[in-house]
């Protein structure tokens, strides 16, 4: 079998998602759950926590509200909703990784207002209009048709409520170059170390392959989100975006 060629900076984008096979990427994430919290502490230089945060801040969520954190992986960012949305909210983990789902119940599912259910990203398990608020970190580039990602966590949340999106992102500074270049190259060394080498080097591949900033806004509003925005941050190696979901705007008939 000839060897898988890693897509150039921002391939993916000309099909919209991510040409891995699905099943592919979920064995990748269960293969790496016991390490994935503190790879990912290492990757970022001790940043995610502070990047999630920010993430969880620009949902707007307040006690008594109800959110879905797609794509959960291990739960921190469910658990960070949870906390905002208390008391009286409900906050909903969904990931496709088994792995990833028993770390992030047995850490957090006997917590009031929290669930962790499996479910694909692209065909979300719940009505239109459920929630106040949907998140997905670091997960949006995992998925085969980011369109449709994002149409269905604009499907799931009410009229007014938001989307947040936090991924990598390709820096155009150069103090952001210099760490894009970092991640790049010492990643796939940090994944053989823990016996990932495999899953560590995909990660650098999708990252890669992930649209920029200006091209995941277009797709936001193009499955109409309004007043979408993107926030970078360190040196602009992750970017935030944020979108409000408009319901009633795409029900209207021009007069």
């Amino acid at each position: 079998m000839a060897e898988e060629r890693p897509p150039r900076d921002g391939e993916n984008s000309v099909s919209g998602g991510n040409p891995a096979p699905p099943e592919r990427i979920r064995e990748t994430f269960d293969r790496i759950a016991g390490a994935y919290d503190a790879m990912n502490a290492l990757i970022s230089g001790m940043q995610e926590p502070r990047w999630r945060r920010r993430a969880v801040e620009e949902t707007r969520l307040e006690a008594g509200m109800r959110a879905i954190d797609v794509a959960c992986g291990t739960g921190k960012a469910t658990a960070d909703l949870a906390a905002r949305v208390t008391p009286g909210g409900r906050v909903v983990g969904l990931d496709f990784s088994p792995h990833m789902l028993r770390i992030a119940d047995q850490r957090y599912g006997a917590r009031p207002g929290i669930a962790f259910v499996a479910g694909d990203a692209l065909d979300l398990p719940f009505g239109d209009a459920t929630f106040d608020a949907a998140t997905i970190l670091f997960g949006m580039r995992n998925l085969r048709d980011y369109r449709r990602g994002f149409a269905e966590m604009h499907r799931v949340v009410r009229d007014g409520g938001r989307i947040v999106c936090l991924d990598i992102a390709r820096p155009r500074r150069r103090a952001g170059r210099l760490i894009a270049a970092w991640f790049d190259h010492v990643i796939p060394v940090l994944g053989r170390l823990v016996g990932h080498r495999d899953a560590y080097a995909y990660l650098v591949r999708s990252a890669k392959g992930y649209p920029g900033p200006e091209q995941i806004a277009e797709i936001m509003r193009g499955v109409g989100l309004a007043e979408v925005r993107w926030l970078e941050l360190s040196g602009g190696i992750v970017t935030i975006h944020t979108g409000v979901a408009a319901h009633s705007a795409e029900q209207e008939v021009p007069g």
